[in-house]
């Protein structure tokens, strides 16, 4: 089986996506064989996992419009149940979304890096992932141009995301069988991740508290995401662990530890208690100078390598704006005091 006849089935764990527009243009043919795993599965799943740069939507759009063939027949249905062995070919047509697959010289801070995967420390300003507005100079562009490999794997071996704005570890597959393996983990909520944040407001009360509240979009802004009621807005379960380090008259310091993968999450959380990150204009924050960004540093990393089961842990250093933010505010860190947490 080359390359393009593979069948793929891996999507990020923790990520919710939104869909572009996507506007037909030059035609392309993508044979793809239905492998034993996908056996069963529905035809647009299928279609995903042979062309991953193209959203689910858009495919079920193409077969509708008769552009995919199955066993050398037109199908019209995205529901229809697929065999091991058989043939697929769809025709494509790039889109910007498609168009966005394209490696781009862009440096790349790599922490660490093996056969298997890489840790990145990512700076702020880099998107993720292209999405409207971004169709290009993303780390997924990025990592494209590192390892050519990456092509052959959805979103280039991106398993969990960072805001825009925010800057420090991912960790990101280079083969197919860590890929699956860190979709794995994080599902099941193996994958430490720990943030640094600067806060509005003093801090009081306990110094340990855990924000328990679900998310989704803010039903008065769908632009935003909000701590939402589940019997009225759809939303999901999150949970952040939120640990004092340091207070000043009117900012704080604190560690957050996700345990779970919302859009969002530790802002929203934050803001929901009355301590919006600084710079977080978007949930309540306000400037504060050096920071033009929200104040908030993916600290640390810890996982267990999906492949030789070695324990793995990264710390990253603070940026320099974050670092600047602290010394103007007298907030004094030390990594060496800070809670590892679980």
């Amino acid at each position: 089986m080359n390359q393009t006849e593979q069948i793929i089935s891996t999507t990020p764990a923790d990520a919710d996506e939104e869909e572009g527009d996507e506007t037909p243009g030059e035609l392309e043919l993508r044979p793809g064989t239905v492998s034993a795993l996908q056996h069963g599965q529905r035809l647009d799943r299928t279609l995903v996992e042979l062309a991953p740069e193209f959203s689910r939507s858009y495919l079920q759009q193409l077969v509708e419009a008769g552009a995919v063939t199955y066993n050398g027949r037109m199908v019209n249905k995205s529901s229809q149940r697929v065999k091991a062995g058989d043939r697929l070919v769809v025709e494509l047509r790039p889109t910007p979304q498609s168009q966005a697959f394209k490696a781009e010289a862009i440096p790349l801070q790599v922490v660490y890096e093996d056969a298997h995967i890489l840790v990145i420390n990512k700076p702020a300003g880099l998107v993720v992932h292209p999405a409207p507005g971004n169709w290009s100079g993303t780390l997924l562009n990025a990592l494209l141009a590192f390892d050519a490999e990456c092509s052959s794997m959805p979103r280039a071996g991106i398993v969990h995301r960072l805001d825009k704005d925010t800057s420090g570890l991912m960790v990101v597959a280079r083969s197919r069988k860590a890929m699956d393996a860190l979709a794995r983990a994080i599902a099941a909520r193996e994958v430490s991740r720990q943030y640094l944040a600067v806060a509005h407001k003093r801090w009081a009360g306990k110094a340990e508290i855990t924000v328990d509240a679900p998310i989704g979009r803010d039903p008065r802004n769908r632009l935003r995401m909000a701590v939402v009621d589940l019997h009225s807005t759809a939303g999901k379960h999150a949970r952040t662990d939120i640990f004092l380090l340091r207070n000043a008259a009117e900012y704080c310091l604190v560690q957050c530890v996700l345990h779970t993968g919302r859009t969002h999450q530790i802002r929203v959380h934050m803001s929901s208690i009355g301590h919006p990150l600084v710079a977080d204009t978007v949930y309540g924050g306000h400037l504060v100078p050096p920071m033009e960004r929200q104040a908030l540093h993916a600290c640390r990393l810890a996982f267990v390598h999906p492949v030789t089961g070695v324990d793995m842990v990264f710390e990253a250093p603070l940026p320099d704006d974050l670092t600047d933010l602290l010394r103007s505010l007298a907030l004094s860190y030390n990594a060496l005091t800070r809670p590892l947490g679980p």
